[in-house]
This record gives C-alpha cells, structure tokens and sequence, in this order.
C-alpha cells in the first residue's frame, strides 16, 4: 500500500466528513454541525494554530489526523496536540495510522515544538498497541470538569 499524507484543502471536505462523523461515532459524540463547520473554516484559516491532514491511497482517504500549536509555560517553543486521528476500518493495521502520526511529528519539528501529546480512551487497546510503539505514556491522569 502506498500512501500519501497531505494537508487537506477546502474541495476534501466531501471525503474528509465521513471519517470525522466515524470518529465521533466511535467516541460517542455528537457535535453540531455549525461546530463542525467552524472545525473545517478553521483548518483552511492560516491565522488558526488547527490543522488537518489526510492519508490517501490514490484518490480514496483511508484516514485523517487533527492537531493544534500551543504554548506551554515550560517551553519557549510551542506543543503539539494530536487532538483526532480516524482510518476507515479497512486500513486499520496497514500503516495509515502510524504515518499520520509521523507526519505530525514532522510538521511539529518544523513549528519547533518539543513534543507531540494526545489522549485516548483506556477502552482503545487497539489504537493502544500502535501508540505504545510510536510514543512514550506519560503516566499523567486527564482531569476535567464540563462547563
């Protein structure tokens, strides 16, 4: 499988909505669609710190991945949030996922952050296994509370 990772441009929104509405199926999220709409206008604005690329097999999008720049009281440089990555179900174990990581990893360098963070579910031990590989655990607890 050869696969080509690259920024998303406004004309793959058709090819991008699916995967973000499997991805938030798999979570169980429901978000409105002027939310989702913003999400969009927001990667293709260079003012936002938000990005989106795609991973393609000739011109089908097996999978995406979304990040954001962001300071840190630790760093002069900033971080980098791998905030969502989705492959359709048919390229899960075949690479798609790992090269969307890679790829963050790169556009991260390049913006001089000193890492790349995300979370996942405790309940994803299939995205767990890759994970586990491509990245160190923190052994950091999320905390939140909704507003």
């Amino acid at each position: 499988m050869t696969i080509l990772i690259r920024p998303l441009t406004p004309a793959d929104r058709d090819a991008w909505e699916p995967l973000w509405k499997g991805y938030l199926t798999f979570y169980k999220a429901n978000i409105a669609p002027e939310v989702t709409d913003l999400t969009w206008q927001r990667f293709h604005n260079a003012a936002e710190p938000m990005h989106v690329l795609g991973a393609f097999e000739g011109e089908k999008l097996l999978g995406i991945v979304h990040y954001i720049f962001h300071r840190s009281t630790w760093t002069a440089g900033p971080y980098c949030y791998l905030q969502d990555l989705f492959t359709v179900p048919e390229a899960r174990g075949k690479g798609v996922g790992r090269a969307l990581i890679e790829a963050v990893y790169a556009a991260a360098k390049l913006e001089g952050a000193s890492r790349v963070h995300w979370l996942t579910h405790e309940t994803n031990a299939t995205a767990m296994v890759l994970y586990n590989d491509v990245a160190d655990r923190s052994g950091f607890l999320q905390y939140r509370k909704i507003l």
